[in-house]
């Protein structure tokens, strides 16, 4: 099969490549790339643990084409982070109040409570589970998730209000 040139920008670097259509997304990431930050759960797009933002939305990029999102604008966990490093707040929240066990879920997790909370900045407790539900954990049980995505939710209308 004949490759295609890709072009897009992820965590807000221009990146092209050649890869073949029919690509997945998370495979480009990773092995084009070296984007590992994203994981490779289930293959069926059931996980999350995959998830990325494109345009804006929150993706499971084992479900997708590169052809699909050639053009695109993707972030991934390595991209959340200020570019010095400093850990966004839904990254300290989790680190602060132990959303995670052994890791394989959450740069999926966080890259998709990064986007629900520009989508609802100041969410329920029940908007963050329904919010994340595609996402899954088989270890945590979702409590220090929750209160993770709530207490970035809190940092972040701080910051807004500090700023005004």
């Amino acid at each position: 099969m004949s490759k295609m040139h890709v072009k897009m920008t992820v965590n807000g670097k221009p990146q092209e490549a050649l890869a073949e259509p029919r690509t997945l997304l998370i495979h480009f990431l990773r092995e084009e790339l070296n984007l590992t930050g994203p994981h490779i759960g289930c293959d069926t797009g059931h996980c999350g643990a995959c998830t990325v933002d494109l345009n804006g939305k929150s993706v499971k990029s084992c479900t997708m084409f590169v052809a699909q999102a050639n053009g695109a604008d993707v972030t991934t966990i390595e991209g959340i982070a200020a570019p010095d490093g400093t850990l966004h707040a839904i990254q300290d929240a989790f680190r602060e109040h132990h959303g995670l066990q052994c890791g394989f879920c959450t740069p999926g997790m966080i890259t998709r409570a990064y986007r629900l909370l520009q989508e609802n900045p100041s969410p329920s407790e029940e908007e963050i589970r329904v919010g994340i539900s595609g996402n899954l954990c088989r270890c945590t049980g979702y409590q220090n998730i929750v209160k993770s995505i709530s207490a970035a939710a809190e940092t972040m209308a701080a910051s807004r209000e500090a700023a005004e």
